[in-house]
């Protein structure tokens, strides 16, 4: 009796044991469980564990310091450094498209700052606004495009075979060899100033832009008629008493060690602008004596004021875009009505531009008469805009 209580007493403790161990394992097994899939995990209580301590730490990507949001991408101590190499290599020219002599020179060079990637941007400016060709007796245009190195070249594969071949099919490449970037624009302005000087030394006048804008030329050539190749001219939307932005968030952001000025000289929004062969070659020598910035329409600026050419501004150049008017908040300003008199708006994409090239070629498009643009060439605060004349 005495032997069966004491296997009784073995059995009961054994299960007890075993009741304890599988009680334990489950209390274990607790903290190994996943959080559902759309719930956010619990915070960690804080702890004065070294070991705790530790591993909080190496969770931080290694190798990779954190930086504030404001701080640009940018080196500018790097562009310092690096700002006297001026001179890069023409990797793909048009020689063949140009002659030396007077009598060949196009009377109008549109140059058309673009990047490898944006062909549908090329395009449309070869077929719509950007379209070359003789207008009138005397009066023949010319198309090139600027462009530099891809940045990223992985991202757009064969770039330089795409880019040959585009060359070969329609004549108005120019790539030099330097990144194409923000920054480096002050590269495209100046290269492209050294080329016009060397390769097309006898064209009259010259309309620099962006792809993403919408141009009547027609205008431009009607803006143009009576006025002197060879006297200076430079038209466009000026901006005056700029000040430098030391925000570092921003796109033009320029540190005080860069530029310590409290103003900028007068320059024109790079949207686009139009200017004179001979103020284009005049600027191409100031380019070389000019110290390089990194904001090219600011640049330009500078060189304008170092050869003295005061600088036109045009209320038909809308290098940012059409305001609405705040008397009719609600008015469409994408109207061929209000393009019509313009010469310049800025920020258009592919399809808008067709469309509104289309648009403004229709016959059967009816809009106030026109009033001469010769008339407004130099303009006072007094002259309404195309769209007060709507409004009102």
């Amino acid at each position: 009796m005495r032997r069966i209580l004491h296997v009784k007493g073995d059995v009961m403790c054994t299960l007890v044991l075993l009741l304890l161990l599988g009680l334990l394992l489950y209390t274990q097994q607790l903290p190994l469980c996943k959080p559902e899939p759309n719930s956010e995990p619990e915070p960690r209580p804080q702890t004065r564990s070294k070991s705790r301590k530790k591993k909080v730490v190496e969770t931080k990507p290694a190798g990779k310091p954190l930086l504030a949001p404001t701080m640009p991408p940018f080196d500018f101590e790097g562009y310092l450094r690096e700002k006297d190499n001026r001179n890069f290599k023409l990797l793909i020219d048009q020689p063949e498209k140009w002659s030396s002599s007077d009598a060949a020179a196009p009377y109008l060079l549109i140059a058309v700052k673009s990047t490898a990637a944006d062909f549908d941007k090329r395009q449309v400016v070869r077929q719509t606004w950007g379209k070359e060709g003789r207008f009138q007796p005397g009066v023949s245009i010319r198309t090139v495009f600027l462009l530099g190195i891809p940045r990223n070249r992985s991202a757009l594969p064969l770039w330089d075979r795409l880019l040959a071949y585009e060359s070969r099919t329609f004549r108005d490449v120019l790539v030099w060899d330097f990144e194409d970037t923000f920054f480096n624009l002050t590269l495209k302005e100046t290269h492209f100033l050294e080329w016009v000087n060397s390769s097309c030394p006898h064209v009259k006048f010259v309309f620099k832009g962006d792809a993403d804008v919408y141009v009547n030329v027609e205008n431009i050539l009607e803006m143009l008629q009576g006025r002197e190749p060879e006297e200076d001219l430079f038209v466009g939307d000026i901006i005056v008493h700029a000040k430098p932005i030391r925000r570092r968030s921003s796109k033009y952001y320029v540190p005080e060690f860069l530029y310590g000025g409290g103003l900028y000289p007068n320059y024109a929004g790079g949207g686009g602008f139009v200017m004179s062969g001979h103020t284009a070659r005049r600027l191409s020598s100031a380019c070389r004596q000019v110290e390089l910035f990194p904001i090219d329409d600011v640049f330009l600026g500078m060189c304008l004021q170092m050869i003295g050419v005061q600088a036109s501004r045009h209320q038909g150049f809308k290098t940012f875009g059409i305001p609405r008017p705040s008397a009719a908040p609600h008015l469409q300003t994408f109207n061929p009505c209000f393009y019509r008199e313009l010469m310049v708006v800025h920020s258009l994409s592919v399809p808008q531009i067709w469309l509104m090239w289309n648009l403004l070629h229709d016959p059967k498009l009816s809009c106030h008469n026109r009033t001469s643009l010769r008339s407004r060439f130099f303009f006072s605060d007094s002259i309404k805009t195309t769209e007060e004349k709507l409004v009102g």
